[in-house]
This record gives structure tokens, C-alpha cells and sequence, in this order.
């Protein structure tokens, strides 16, 4: 069941990245490490969930480029986070919160001492350049992502 958690974590996560590298060409604002950076949120019925979360929130959405399965949320005239359409079934896993970090491989490297595991796949730099990303399990299952406004340096090159 952990390992069909992770899967799916790490799948709709990958394309969460994606969408949300479709439309910022800007990294979001510098919220502060430990603080909340960016969302998602999945739906069996985006329309329904637009108007719910509209109407419970006041928030606006956006169209993503190149596909009409997810709307980026905008709260106060910010970007805010993504809410998609659903792969299946929903499950409690299926959202994910990042959480800005300072040094992602630093944090990464913390996660396993601490009883986590780091998501096979992670960290990778966003598509656009406006940083890098994770997603960490804790120790009692809950995934959690990581965000870094700096993306991963490059990997070295090999030595012939």
C-alpha cells in the first residue's frame, strides 16, 4: 500500500511540476523557508470545484497551458497553488503541500536520519528554471513537498 502511495505521490506530483512550470516563467514569491510555497489540490469535477472553493475562498482561477484538467489558484491576486483533475480515485494523498526550503539537497539529506524517505525520482529542477522540488515521506506515511526558489546546480559531467 506505501509503495502504491508513493507511486501515485510521485506520478501526480511529476505532473503538478509540470503545470505549474507551464504557466510561471517567474519564480513564485519568496514566502520564506518553512512557510507554505505552493499547493494542489485534486478533483474528481474541476467545474464543482472551481465554484466550492470559489465561493468558499474567493478564489480566482486561471487556465494551465496545454490542458484543460487543472486551473492554477489565485488568492489575492497571487498564484497560490494548482487544482487538477484526479487520475482515479481520490485518496487522503491526493494533495500535496510545498514547503519552501532554503537548500533542497540539505533538506533531502536530513529526511532519511529522521526516520523519512526522500521519493525515488527527487529533487529535480522545475522545467523553467524557477527552482527545484521534492517530495519526502514522513514517518508516519504523509507525503510532503519540498520547494526551492534555486534550482540544482548541474550535474558534473563525466570524466573520460
Amino acid at each position: 500500500m506505501r509503495n502504491a502511495i508513493l507511486t501515485m505521490t510521485m506520478a501526480l506530483t511529476l505532473v503538478a511540476g509540470q503545470l505549474h512550470a507551464a504557466t510561471h516563467k517567474t519564480p513564485p514569491p519568496d514566502v520564506g523557508p518553512g512557510r507554505i510555497a505552493w499547493f494542489d489540490i485534486t478533483t474528481t469535477n474541476l467545474p464543482q470545484s472551481k465554484e466550492f472553493y470559489g465561493k468558499l475562498f474567493d478564489w480566482q482561477f486561471a487556465p494551465v497551458q496545454g490542458t484543460d484538467q487543472a486551473a492554477e489558484i489565485i488568492a489575492g491576486g497571487t498564484a497560490v497553488g494548482t487544482l487538477r483533475v484526479a487520475e482515479g480515485k481520490i485518496s487522503p494523498f491526493n494533495g500535496v503541500v510545498y514547503v519552501q526550503v532554503t537548500d533542497i539537497q540539505a533538506s533531502c539529506k536530513k529526511v532519511n536520519p529522521l526516520g523519512g524517505t526522500v521519493v525515488p525520482g527527487f529533487p529535480f529542477n522545475l522545467p523553467d528554471g524557477t527552482g527545484a522540488i521534492a517530495v519526502v515521506v514522513d514517518p508516519a506515511g504523509h507525503p510532503v513537498g519540498l520547494y526551492s526558489r534555486t534550482p540544482l546546480p548541474p550535474a558534473p559531467s563525466p570524466t573520460r
